[in-house]
């Protein structure tokens, strides 16, 4: 599949140098077509997840279980990227965990794909362990590709690498959306299992291309950590199975024994980490200073994501239940919104990066600290936005499609201020002992975000009442006002990172 768009070499030496992939090292299409297939699976069956949870011929459930549960999955896919990463780096080495990474979520949509209510949650659990483990070594390895940092193609191969990732989602709604809400819901899963193999397949087929130390792995751990892990993972999961055990057979068990427990390992180990690393008595004085400005970055970025990620729920089961879906009478499913965001990334990225580089050239580019406090401000301006077609619904009419889209917009808006910042700040702020776990601690504050939304959807708040969406985007507005406010103070303690 890659093969047509190859040419020669222009750089000899490289890994696959005898061919290049636009330029760039020919294993890039390797990883580009994984990771848009993987994408693929994971954006179309997330799509279906909320329609399917509250539709009377899916699980049925209301609105706040189904937010609860959608919430906490999104919050375990970027929690366990931590651990899929030291996974990588200390066991098996970042290719044989992708392709290990890869069958796990195959396996996962295939469980979905089951019309049994008993095997649903075991599926979301191996989508989110697959993915936890795919994420983080799929990107080490497209770093590994070139010739290290100085490489001056490298920014430019993790672009056309993101261009995977939102092509995969754009045409995932399109397609096992459709099947899953007009056809049948399971044969939309078992389709996100066909893409997932389709990756898995080109990834296996195109391995030979990749750089040969993404067979290796970087820290192997010795007999007495082996045994060390072993012994306490199984005591971890001795202790689960004996209290849901006695849970079970007491004839006490919900679904909120597990729900509630999930939620806040998402907002509990995000704080221990933060706190962990900002205790370090390794750092020196300018890195626990510049950890102290990271600390303003990732709290923020939690109440972005909070917001941000209900656009797969929240929002959706608003758009299914009270929205006109339909554009010149012509109706469309629910989950096509969800294509919304990826083809308006690949449309406004570029010009985004045009812009920030022609401001720069004349003097007046934002600093990190505006750009960040600005895309907080817009994900609230969409929630403040969203005011306008619940107050349609609840006059009894349907809320115009255009409603939603222009909620999608200005949400995208905001990420691509927030989104490729908040990246750049982490690898520049990065302690010098952390620096390979630094990405993974940036994905946490996606996890407390929708862990945060979780825990409200337990707790029976209405996410899709006035009063609360009203709520959120003032949180939101403040919270970005409040990091430009004390811009100068946290630019201080940045140190010379800008």
């Amino acid at each position: 599949m890659a093969s047509s768009l190859t040419k020669d070499s222009v750089s000899p030496g490289t890994p696959g140098s005898e061919k290049t992939f636009f330029g760039h090292p020919r294993g890039l299409a390797t990883l580009f077509m994984t990771e848009m297939w993987e994408r693929f699976s994971y954006y179309g069956m997330r799509a279906l997840l909320p329609l399917y949870l509250v539709a009377p011929g899916g699980m049925g459930l209301n609105a706040g279980t189904a937010t609860a549960i959608y919430s906490v999955y999104l919050s375990l896919v970027y929690l366990l990227t931590m651990p899929g990463g030291w996974f990588g780096d200390r066991v098996l080495g970042p290719r044989k965990t992708v392709a290990l990474a890869g069958a796990i979520i195959m396996l996962g949509h295939l469980t979905l794909a089951l019309p049994s209510a008993g095997t649903f949650y075991a599926g979301l659990g191996l989508v989110a362990l697959g993915s936890g483990l795919l994420k983080a070594n799929i990107s080490t390895m497209v770093g590994q590709l070139y010739d290290g940092p100085d490489d001056p193609r490298r920014d430019g191969g993790f672009t056309i690498f993101y261009m995977g990732i939102n092509l995969g989602a754009f045409f995932s709604p399109l397609i096992i959306g459709t099947v899953g809400e007009s056809v049948n819901w399971h044969l939309g899963f078992a389709l996100a299992a066909v893409g997932m193999g389709l990756g898995v397949l080109q990834f296996l087929l195109g391995s030979r291309h990749l750089a040969a130390h993404s067979s290796v792995v970087p820290k192997p751990l010795s007999a007495a950590e082996k045994s060390s892990t072993l012994r306490k993972a199984a005591l971890w999961a001795g202790i689960a199975v004996v209290a849901y055990s006695v849970v079970g057979f007491s004839g006490n068990y919900t679904l909120n024994w597990i729900l509630v427990p999930l939620t806040l390992l998402g907002l509990i180990i995000p704080v221990l980490v933060l706190v962990r690393i900002k205790r370090d008595r390794d750092l020196d004085q300018a890195e626990q200073s510049k950890m102290s400005a990271y600390i303003w970055f990732f709290v923020a970025a939690a109440v972005f994501w909070m917001i941000y990620d209900q656009g797969g729920s929240t929002l959706s089961i608003f758009a299914d239940a009270s929205a006109d879906n339909s554009i010149f009478g012509w109706e469309f499913p629910v989950s096509w919104y969800q294509s919304v965001n990826p083809v308006l990334i690949m449309a406004l990225a570029p010009v985004f990066a045009w812009f920030w580089l022609a401001l720069n050239r004349r003097g007046k580019e934002p600093s990190t600290i505006v750009k960040f406090g600005s895309g907080l401000v817009l994900v609230g301006a969409s929630f403040f936005l969203f005011l306008a077609p619940l107050s349609i619904a609840e006059g009894g009419h349907k809320a115009a499609a255009a409603w939603l889209v222009a909620i999608y917009f200005t949400q995208t808006v905001g990420e691509l201020l927030l989104s490729p910042v908040g990246l750049s700040v982490t690898t520049k702020m990065a302690p010098a002992k952390y620096a390979s776990q630094m990405m993974g601690v940036w994905f946490l504050a996606v996890t407390a975000g929708d862990a945060t939304t979780g825990l409200l959807s337990i707790a029976g708040v209405d996410l899709n009442g006035s009063g609360v969406v009203a709520m959120e985007a003032t949180l939101a507005v403040v919270a970005g006002v409040a990091v430009w406010m004390y811009r100068s103070k946290v630019k201080a303690l940045m140190g010379n990172v800008r």
